[in-house]
């Protein structure tokens, strides 16, 4: 028996927005919320592609281009939203995705950042939040046009190939995420001077992004994210030191100019 033939995105049944509208693939297990969701965002002017399950979306990849963004449920049956971006990245799907979830945890909340996600939206946030950081992600993800190919930045050992957001040590590709990559570009394209927590968060997310528990929550995510990169980095050369820290402000790529490698007041080592 054939198997049933592969639909295009613009083949399957839309929430239409207006011409040139942000076009969204939005997965999502509940029917009842994900046909209302679909509908409010068509009200706001998007176009929305929803389906049911990884399945569903995998079954229609050949078409992923002519979307912009992709919005997943953390919990999906059979296949859970965090796994489904993974099969997405290793089947070359790169395009930004979001979590709108239920599971507002900082633990969720690093994970999917860690994996690549563009965003994590508690639900309770509401269609407007979602519409908004939408329009923020497209935008911001628009390619320019003067980029070059060949286009690359050497700092030392370091070399960054922006067009690939990959980062290489001595010739080997460290492994970084997306975010990962972002952070080490805004460290080395900087070397020499301290970059503060919040301008590394608003790297890793966008400006103005709110996350973490109290204030300043956020020094929790941007830690544990220089932590996994400092890890990676090691396991390319165990004497890797170029990311240092100074206590409540930020990092560094290298050694401060003007200052030494001793800690000085407020010196931390992670």
């Amino acid at each position: 028996m054939q198997g049933t033939p592969k639909q295009s995105v613009a083949e399957l049944p839309a929430y239409a927005g207006g011409a040139g509208a942000i076009r969204i693939m939005l997965v999502a297990d509940d029917e009842y919320y994900r046909e209302a969701l679909a509908a409010d965002l068509a009200d706001r002017g998007l176009v929305v592609h929803a389906f049911g399950d990884a399945t569903s979306l995998l079954g229609t990849l050949d078409s992923a281009a002519e979307a912009n963004v992709i919005v997943l449920d953390w919990k999906l049956p059979r296949t859970s939203g965090i796994d489904l971006l993974g099969q997405l990245r290793r089947r070359g799907v790169n395009l930004p995705v979001v979590f709108l979830t239920g599971l507002a945890s900082t633990v969720h909340e690093i994970l999917a950042f860690d994996r690549g996600a563009r965003d994590f939206i508690d639900k309770t946030r509401g269609v407007d939040v979602l519409v908004s950081r939408l329009k923020r992600i497209v935008e911001t993800s628009k390619p320019i046009a003067d980029r070059q190919a060949d286009k690359f930045i050497a700092c030392g050992k370091l070399l960054l190939k922006p067009e690939m957001s990959r980062a290489y040590w001595n010739g080997v590709d460290v492994g970084l995420t997306i975010g990962e990559y972002k952070i080490v570009h805004l460290l080395a394209t900087s070397a020499g001077r301290y970059i503060t927590y919040r301008a590394i968060y608003d790297r890793l997310t966008y400006e103005g992004f709110i996350a973490g528990e109290g204030h300043t929550g956020y020094r929790t995510n941007v830690r544990s994210a220089i932590r996994r990169i400092r890890n990676k980095f090691r396991a390319c050369d165990p004497a890797f030191v170029e990311i240092e820290n100074y206590t409540a402000f930020g990092y560094c790529w290298g050694s401060p100019a003007g200052d030494s490698k001793a800690g000085g007041p407020g010196w931390e080592a992670d």
